[in-house]
């Protein structure tokens, strides 16, 4: 077809105006367009099977033959080369949310249990052992009885002035009729007054500031950034309201010494006792967050099972202390009403650190 087409062409050119023998009358050359490149036609269902060769004789040309590929699921994939140097983040965000320092608290850890195994514990032992029973505990009374003015500007920063002033005669019983907060008499009949534990942490957590990152530092041991805020601030308060003899070095030194001390002796059992688990570091943290918050919660009236707060004098001291005996008692648990639970009885250890977290509420 078109070989005639050309030949029709050439012979127009040349002049030539004869008829083909066939009978077809001559087309001009400007008639004549580029005939269009075929597209291949579907086959009718009559034809056959799409994919199938037409019947013999059909005027329809054969069907176009792809090469069968495998689907791309079955085709093997390359894994990417893992960068040693990549880092990948993995576990729990919440966590790590709470403990952004892990790394280096972690570190922290360990040497502080380096140094408290080799020098602490030994004199901890030695005091539980050389002081009787009665004056360890009495040392205990009268450091807490110190940060009873702590408590009492804590609740009135919360705007609790009942609670504030039953701090306030507490404070004025023990130092009077229990020799200068040797004996806490005012926890006793007729007065009833027993210990709240408060702070600034506590008052700033009340109103609803968070714990921030959790820590573990040297001499100051588990903390957050809200906590190393507040007993920073509380601490400084006697000094500043007393002045001497709350300023001298020679003062001061060792009453934190026997505080501390103090308070490492009466969980020394507790402490070996978390430091025999799988995980002691993860331990102490989850202990120590847990009962921040339980005692934020106390504050709030809201009480959280199993979670006993420990800081004041829940003086627990070693020898003969019996199960719920000197546990502390939550802020608003004096006196509980019948639809509130109690706080469990069971009071749990500080955690540890070289000194152990000083008696002062938070």
């Amino acid at each position: 077809m078109l070989l005639s087409v050309a030949a029709t062409g050439m012979m127009l050119m040349a002049g030539q105006g004869e008829v083909v023998d066939s009978g077809v009358p001559v087309v001009p050359a400007a008639a004549v367009a580029p005939a269009p490149a075929e597209t291949p036609q579907p086959i009718p269902t009559d034809q056959g099977q799409p994919g199938q060769a037409p019947a013999p004789g059909s005027p329809y040309p054969p069907p176009v033959v792809l090469p069968t590929l495998s689907p791309i699921a079955d085709q093997p994939k390359e894994e990417a080369p893992v960068d040693p140097n990549a880092i990948v983040v993995t576990g729990d965000t919440g966590l790590r949310k709470r403990d952004p320092l892990a790394e280096i608290n972690e570190q922290s850890f360990e040497a502080v249990q380096a140094v408290d195994k080799a020098l602490i514990e030994p004199v901890a032992k030695a005091y539980n052992k050389g002081l009787p029973r009665p004056v360890r505990k009495g040392l205990r009374n009268f450091f807490s009885n110190l940060g009873e003015p702590v408590v009492f500007a804590a609740y009135m920063l919360q705007f609790k002035p009942g609670k504030a002033f039953e701090t306030a005669g507490r404070f004025a019983i023990n130092t009077t009729l229990g020799f200068v907060g040797l004996f806490d008499v005012a926890k006793r009949k007729p007065f009833n007054l027993p210990f709240r534990p408060n702070g600034l942490a506590n008052t700033l957590g009340y109103y609803g500031v968070g714990p921030g990152p959790y820590m573990y530092l040297p001499l100051v041991g588990p903390t957050t950034l809200r906590d190393i805020i507040g007993d920073t601030v509380d601490k400084m308060i006697l000094p500043f309201a007393v002045g001497k003899p709350f300023t001298q070095p020679t003062v001061v030194i060792p009453m934190a010494v026997l505080d501390q001390l103090g308070e490492r002796a009466a969980f020394d059992e507790r402490i070996q006792s978390i430091r025999s688990d799988d995980n002691p570091y993860g331990s102490y943290r989850d202990l120590y967050l847990n009962q921040r918050k339980a005692e934020i919660e106390a504050l709030h009236g809201r009480y959280t099972p199993g979670v006993t707060p420990v800081y004041g004098p829940g003086l627990r001291v070693p020898g003969k202390d019996k199960p719920g005996t000197d546990a502390p008692i939550a802020p608003e648990a004096a006196a509980p009403v019948a639809a509130e639970p109690a706080p469990a009885p069971a009071p749990a250890p500080k955690p540890l650190m070289v000194q152990p977290l000083p008696a002062d509420p938070r």
